[in-house]
């Protein structure tokens, strides 16, 4: 009964998932030894093993030891979940979004009016193709104009924003 309600809610996360109204969850159930995959897949994994293993169990067993069914259906899940993630960690392991580190070094592009030493937004393209708008700041008296392309040379964790100077590209 316990494994056939979590069923449900699985079956539910994922259809809201496929409408997309929410976005799978990408951090792992490290604190279930089950990390390397997104939560979801391994929860649900689990979910619906447990569920086969304590329906399976419920008719093989009888009498007393039937309540033991439940937890040997959890434990034997988890098992086999840890088992079957295995193969699949290769898959995500390189699946690592874009980190600010990642923009250093990368040409940008103007945004705001100008950007100056304490003000100033441009567009960035990361190597994976995605692009943000990021908060800039230029070094000493530099001003640079809408439109103008910058350097990010590198980023100020405390002030959340990147150092930026003026950059002439090679196209």
């Amino acid at each position: 009964m316990i494994f056939t309600f979590l069923l449900l809610v699985v079956a539910g996360y994922w259809l809201v998932v496929l409408t997309g109204l929410l976005e799978p969850d990408d951090t792992g159930a490290h604190w279930l030894g089950l990390g390397g995959v997104p939560a979801g897949i391994a929860l649900s994994l689990m979910i619906a093993l447990a569920w086969l293993l304590s329906l399976v169990g419920s008719r093989l067993v009888s009498g007393p030891p039937l309540s033991a069914v439940p937890l040997v259906a959890l434990v034997g899940a988890w098992l086999a979940t840890r088992a079957a993630l295995r193969p699949l960690r290769r898959l995500f392991a390189g699946e690592r979004g874009t980190t600010r580190g990642d923009l250093v070094g990368r040409p940008c592009v103007i945004r705001t009016g100008e950007a100056t030493n304490d003000f100033g937004q441009a567009e960035v393209t990361a190597a994976d193709g995605s692009s943000a708008v990021v908060q800039v700041r230029t070094t000493g008296q530099d001003r640079l104009a809408r439109g103008e392309s910058a350097l990010i040379f590198e980023y100020d964790a405390h002030g959340e924003f990147f150092w930026v100077m003026p950059y002439e590209s090679e196209h």
